[in-house]
């Protein structure tokens, strides 16, 4: 699935300040992951359940990865429920209708039509515009996998925003492609039974757990959830850090 150069720019309207305790942790976490290695492309950002702030953690991390001069591209396969296009009020610069991921998996659409540009250099995104009530099929096609590892092929790193893992198998079909994932928990709200559930769910979809971010942390508990979740996962030994983030989904 090759892409023709294109000149498609996509303009956040919506792009609200981040307090800087939280541009810190995303910037903590980014450089943990340049040490993982050449071969650790397509990263999946995911959570166990709905707001616990892994669409929030993914585009921050793209974008800071971006920043930094990384070739990074981000990927919204959370096709059944996602928010971001309309949250921040993405849209193209040319003013023609945006397609995206359930476009292009359905073939309604060209990789160089849905794959846009952005204001951050070396920061490209293919959003989802429409959401779709049954993806699954799309996700188990071989178009998705020829996708992917294009983009891996193409950019450095490759974020993979998708569903929630308690909610549907979406997560584990998106992570059976990925070569790690990232998963988002919301501090004192996600049971650690849960938690253990979706590692379990990873192990059996053959995507390595590289580490546990912990999202709208009390500074003053920080330490506790460290030692909770932080010894136990991560194909590192660790987790990457406490986020002081957003609860947005």
């Amino acid at each position: 699935m090759e892409a023709k150069y294109t000149e498609n720019m996509a303009i956040f309207g919506k792009t609200p300040q981040l307090p800087y305790s939280v541009e810190e942790a995303v910037n903590r976490l980014r450089i943990n992951i340049s040490f993982l290695g050449s071969d650790v492309r397509k990263i999946m950002i995911i959570s166990s359940e709905p707001n616990e702030g892994k669409s929030f953690l993914a585009l921050n991390l793209w974008n800071q990865m971006a920043e930094a001069g990384e070739k990074t591209v981000f990927v919204d396969a959370d096709m059944r429920n996602s928010t971001l296009h309309a949250k921040y009020d993405l849209h193209r610069e040319d003013g023609k209708e945006m397609k995206g991921t359930s476009h292009l998996l359905a073939g309604n659409a060209k990789l160089d039509e849905v794959l846009v540009h952005t204001k951050y250099g070396y920061g490209d995104l293919i959003p989802n515009t429409e959401n779709i009530i049954n993806p699954s099929m799309l996700l188990e096609s071989d178009r998705f996998k020829v996708l992917l590892d294009g983009l891996a092929k193409r950019y450095r790193y490759v974020f993979i925003d998708a569903p929630p893992l308690g909610l549907v198998s979406d997560g584990e079909r998106i992570g059976n492609l990925c070569d790690g994932a990232i998963l988002c928990v919301r501090s004192a709200a996600t049971p650690k039974g849960v938690v253990r559930e979706s590692v379990r769910q990873l192990e059996r979809a053959g995507c390595p757990l590289l580490g546990i971010v912990l999202n709208r942390v009390n500074e003053n508990k920080g330490g506790y959830y460290g030692k909770k979740y932080g010894g136990k996962y991560g194909k590192y030994g660790s987790y990457y850090g406490t986020y002081y983030g957003s609860g947005d989904k």
